[in-house]
């Protein structure tokens, strides 16, 4: 097994993964936000 040397590893490619992950959720929250506003406002 090879030794593993404590902060060599390359997360830059998690980092655009997680960054992307938030961005989808808070567009994905708001999008319903504004879709529940839009219920209550004209379902009558």
């Amino acid at each position: 097994m090879a030794e593993h040397q404590h902060g060599t590893m390359d997360t830059a490619v998690q980092e655009k993964v997680y960054t992307g992950f938030l961005t989808f959720i808070t567009r994905s929250c708001i999008a319903l936000i504004v879709f529940a506003l839009f219920l209550a406002v004209f379902a009558t």
